[in-house]
């Protein structure tokens, strides 16, 4: 999964304190990749230095932001809501009640959206408990 974020450092920061990524590699101002079990996040800055955060032939810049978004499953959606809020995380929303569990979006430094994810059927589970 690639994000493209407007701050690689503050990203990692972001990804690292509040939702328990491991930094694999930054080997540049514009590039970092990031590790949570088996989801390996790439972050990109928009920059002349090649690879994900180039301009397209078009000369359109990539930006953070949009829907697309990756989904983190917890176990108590509730208090990570309120340790995140206290940590001064932006919510697109509050928790919403789905199908399969409840959820809520929030966002990293430059805007792009994570679910948090709470399954309340064992269908909607990544693993079996």
């Amino acid at each position: 999964m690639r994000y493209i974020v407007d701050d690689v450092d503050a990203a990692v920061n972001f990804y690292r304190e509040h939702l328990g990524f491991t930094l694999v590699m930054h080997p540049a101002p514009p590039f970092a990749m990031l590790d949570r079990g088996d989801l390996r996040l790439l972050l990109s800055a928009p920059s002349g230095q090649g690879g994900g955060g180039q301009s397209m032939p078009d000369g359109t810049v990539p930006a953070p932001g949009g829907w697309n978004r990756f989904t983190l499953e917890v176990a108590d959606l509730a208090a990570v809501v309120r340790t995140l809020r206290d940590a001064g995380v932006q919510f697109r929303s509050d928790i919403v009640t789905g199908v399969g569990g409840n959820q809520v979006l929030i966002e990293d430094p430059s805007g792009n959206p994570i679910e948090l994810f709470e399954p309340t059927i064992p269908e909607a589970r990544l693993a079996a408990s």
